[in-house]
């Protein structure tokens, strides 16, 4: 297998799901750095924060509720991302490239 370049743009497909919850979180986060996943949980940060938060009574007084952060990506065989990797992800990457094919974009 050849080695993945430190820079540019590259298009990885997961080959199979890790089996360790380390793996599994790590492909969730290299996931989630493509760009339309980004501008989508940015604008879902902005509903949750102006609409889905409640306040509620308790102990007399009103209590913030904050509604969870949506898990926007799945890790599973055959999905496909494409990030713009940079010398600080290297690290990440080497560490689940056990379950990654990559392809450079041109």
């Amino acid at each position: 297998m050849s080695t993945i370049p430190s820079t540019g743009t590259v298009t990885f497909t997961i080959k199979s799901v890790p089996l360790t919850k380390g793996g599994f979180r790590t492909i969730e986060r290299l996931m989630r750095l493509e760009k339309g996943k980004q501008r989508t949980l940015k604008k879902l940060q902005g509903k949750r924060m102006t609409e889905l938060n409640e306040w509620r009574p308790r102990a007399g007084r009103e209590w913030l509720v904050r509604a969870r952060c949506t898990r926007l990506v799945r890790v599973a065989a055959g999905q496909s991302f494409t990030i713009p990797v940079t010398p600080q992800l290297s690290k990440d990457i080497a560490s689940v490239a056990d379950y990654l094919d990559f392809k450079p974009v041109k």
